[in-house]
């Protein structure tokens, strides 16, 4: 016998519906890239989308289902983008606008995006990628000043097409299975892979993501999108902080440690998500200038990579600002686990708390988790077997869009996540590395990952990357590539010796060198890749140093 309930959809409309019903009032500020504050409310942003959804259908011929980009950074025209394409039948594509030119333009030929919206700060870089694309998109750009001037035909202003709209009656009903959104992966092992968001995903993953256990997310908070909207939907927060009632800070450009500091201070925002760096970069900011009153931050999200637990410590000891460590990818839509103390845990000594904290946490409701060994057979929780973390729920990729079933990733019912560690007896997932990254030394595995956050507890290392070079006696060896705080160099041995208590000897790097700055990729995690290349071609600096 099946339950007498309505059909219900959950869906993009219904999560802007109830923001309009149920918080009217509250607040959007963005800071726009020349600097200007713009503050309006949740009901203006409503009316504002929904003129653009009528833009879409009746002025630019938008029909279900086409691709619509967008190429900006976070502010609120771009917000209200995120509602008024899939509320006009279409499915919203943010582009990353840090991957390269050449990966930027296979993905919107890939997308074959009907329309793109262009911030005017990024209309300079887009002039490199028009010519390379296959079609001729519409173009309309964002924020444009009276002195607005580029080389691209095609160009409709963001703004003079509301102001010849008229509010769209009604959003255009989807099938919650529909799909409303597609993010492209960032494409380090191969061409970037698109991932279709369906209406009820992205409804249930901002449902899950919002409570106390998750990001904890209500209509007391503020919260300010340090990730960008181009970066996997700003990890749904668009769509939570609407269905939560939290008033939203969108910094666009502003992204420099300082920068986000004021904005904190100004706007007294309770809650920011960002990567390590942004993190990094904001504690050491902090210490050189320590604010006259304290931080209205009651916890700051981080995911991408892991946080440094020397980092955590000392933001939420110097600061009396916690951070939470949250994993993820696009393929997850993306947050799949986030990592809190649970109250057994209270009685704990501190560092032991810490160690539970920096491990990238337990499932949100709605998905399962998994390792599974080389042998093909499921980790046990111990904390010690290591495999391979699989992953399946209602926001997981099933196949990426326009390819092959079976290419990718995917694995039937389960989605192979590429990243390695354990689970313990608790449930918390530790990622020891990615299965790429792992290093195989005289048949022995080495994480990289656990070495880098080791190293960066040095008081004089501010990053280190750590990646495999060929070895002719042991296959493979750890090389260590580390910046050095004030460029004051460590020497390997004390560097060894530091190590030396927690990793057997076996896993310790032979070499240590000094780098300028380490690579990263678009999405601001370390690229191994590119330091590989670079050391192949002997543009790394010293090959070896004193052991």
């Amino acid at each position: 016998m099946k339950g007498q309930m309505m059909q219900y959809a959950l869906s993009t409309n219904s999560i802007i519906e109830y923001g309009n019903r149920v918080f009217p009032r509250k607040e959007i500020i963005s800071k726009l890239p020349d600097g200007c504050w713009h503050r309006y409310r949740f009901t203006d942003m409503y009316a504002r989308a929904k003129k653009m959804a009528g833009v879409l259908i009746n002025r630019l011929g938008v029909h279900r289902g086409d691709r619509v980009a967008t190429f900006a950074w976070n502010q609120y025209q771009h917000l209200e983008l995120y509602y008024a394409i899939p509320g006009a039948g279409a499915i919203c594509h943010p582009i990353n606008i840090r991957l390269s030119i050449d990966q930027i333009a296979y993905i919107i030929n890939h997308a074959e995006d009907k329309i793109i919206f262009i911030d005017a700060t990024l209309i300079k870089l887009f002039e490199q990628i028009a010519s390379r694309l296959n079609g001729t998109p519409q173009l309309v750009v964002l924020a444009a000043s009276p002195a607005f001037e580029t080389s691209l035909k095609n160009i409709i202003h963001y703004e003079d097409l509301l102001t010849e709209a008229e509010v769209l009656d009604e959003w255009i009903e989807s099938d919650e299975n529909d799909a409303c959104g597609l993010s492209y992966t960032s494409g380090t092992t191969g061409e970037p892979k698109g991932v279709l968001y369906s209406h009820r995903s992205t409804y249930l993953h901002a449902l899950s993501i919002m409570t106390p256990n998750a990001f904890n997310i209500s209509c007391q908070d503020k919260a300010l999108l340090i990730v960008p909207q181009f970066h996997v939907m700003a990890w749904g927060f668009p769509f939570v902080c609407v269905m939560a009632g939290a008033e939203m800070v969108l910094p666009s450009c502003h992204l420099q440690p300082e920068s986000l500091i004021d904005i904190i201070q100004k706007e007294k925002c309770t809650i920011a998500n960002g990567v390590p760096a942004i993190w990094m970069g904001v504690y050491e900011a902090l210490k050189k200038n320590p604010p006259n009153e304290k931080l209205t931050l009651k916890e700051y999200l981080v995911g991408g990579s892991a946080m440094p637990m020397s980092i955590m410590d000392a933001m939420e000891q110097d600061f009396g600002i916690p951070g939470v460590q949250a994993w993820g990818m696009t393929e997850t839509s993306p947050l799949g686990t986030i990592s809190r103390l649970q109250p057994h845990h209270y009685d704990l000594p501190r560092q032991e708390q810490l160690k539970i904290r920096s491990k990238q946490g337990i499932e949100l409701p709605g998905v399962e988790i998994r390792s599974v060994t080389e042998e093909g057979t499921t980790a046990p929780r111990d904390g010690e077997t290591t495999g391979e973390f699989e992953i399946k729920g209602p926001w997981i990729v099933d196949k990426y869009f326009r390819c092959d079933h079976t290419q990718g990733n995917t694995g039937g019912e389960w989605f192979k996540t590429g990243d390695t560690g354990t689970i313990d007896k608790d449930g918390y997932m530790m990622i020891t590395d990615r299965k790429k990254d792992l290093i195989k030394s005289g048949g022995e595995w080495i994480s990289s990952i656990a070495l880098e956050l080791a190293l960066v507890a040095h008081p004089q290392v501010k990053e280190a990357c750590v990646i495999a070079i060929p070895d002719d006696r042991w296959s493979e060896r750890p090389l260590a590539c580390i910046v050095f705080t004030d460029d004051t160099e460590v020497p390997a041995a004390e560097l060894r010796s530091f190590l030396s208590g927690g990793f057997a000897a076996y896993q310790l790097p032979d070499h240590y060198i000094s780098v300028k700055q380490i690579p990263k990729t678009s999405v601001g995690k370390l690229d191994k890749k590119e330091l590989r290349r670079l050391y192949s071609i002997g543009q790394l600096g010293e090959r070896s140093r004193d052991k």
